[in-house]
């Protein structure tokens, strides 16, 4: 169960275990046809191999016009913007984003959000991005 801590939501393993079978269950029941997956580095790496093994789909490392785009968030919207003609998913959207994700499993507010992957004093901006 996700825990409240200094303005941060510390996510857990079976908080992941969640949104992911919420994604999946919307996935299978679209018109889309996804015939493989794929993460984006870092955050979406983890849950692409999840719902690649939950769905029976191959991970793959290049993307194509089926395949499934995966990320934790979109919080901006920066990096799925960069995502063409190619379905996207992720666990948390937030609606100020740029962009809206073809599948997401939960809409959430401005709370920072730490994923079970992550270091614990994670910041607000990302050391990879600094």
């Amino acid at each position: 169960m996700a825990k409240e801590l200094d303005g941060k939501l510390y996510l857990t393993w079976d908080d992941i275990q969640q949104a992911v079978n919420i994604l999946c269950e919307k996935i299978t029941t679209s018109n889309i046809e996804i015939t493989s997956v794929t993460g984006l580095q870092r955050g979406g790496l983890i849950p692409a191999v999840m719902i690649s093994h939950k769905l029976n789909l191959p991970y793959v490392h290049s993307v194509h016009p089926n395949t499934l785009v995966v990320d934790d968030i979109c919080d901006t919207g920066k990096t799925l913007n960069t995502i063409l003609e190619a379905p996207t998913a992720v666990l948390h959207y937030k609606a100020t984003a740029s962009v809206q994700p073809t599948f997401y499993a939960k809409e959430v507010g401005e709370q920072w959000i730490i994923y079970p992957w992550e270091r614990e004093d994670s910041q607000a901006i990302q050391d990879y991005l600094k």
